[in-house]
């Protein structure tokens, strides 16, 4: 299953490298970057739009690392919680088979009529 993951990658990213070679022109276009959200105002000076789809891959690599990161400790959290909640159990099962039969207890009991 790992031999299958990698070259699913290498293929992804040489099919990447097709479309990069043969849309050259397109990437290379000078474009001036615009930010305006009414209290701040941003542009920035020409480059190129394959620089603007890198830094924007790097933005949502870095934004998707940081949930999945705070999902990782979250998760971590619970299984804590939950495996010392199977501890406590675990204690009271094995105090409930160590407790004494006694007979009193089973000839209280009156059979029933059927």
């Amino acid at each position: 299953m790992k031999n299958v993951k990698v070259i699913l990658v290498i293929l992804f990213l040489l099919l990447v490298v097709i479309l990069a070679v043969q849309n050259y022109d397109a990437l290379a276009t000078p474009v001036t970057f615009k930010v305006n959200l009414g209290f701040f105002n941003y542009q920035t000076s020409q480059m190129p739009l394959s620089l603007i789809a890198i830094i924007t891959f790097l933005i949502g690599v870095l934004a998707s690392g940081l949930y999945g990161i705070t999902e990782r400790i979250r998760l971590k959290r619970q299984i804590k919680n939950l495996m010392k909640n199977v501890r406590e159990k675990d204690e009271e099962l094995s105090s409930l088979r160590n407790l004494p039969v006694t007979t009193e207890d089973m000839n209280s009991e009156q059979p029933r009529e059927t």
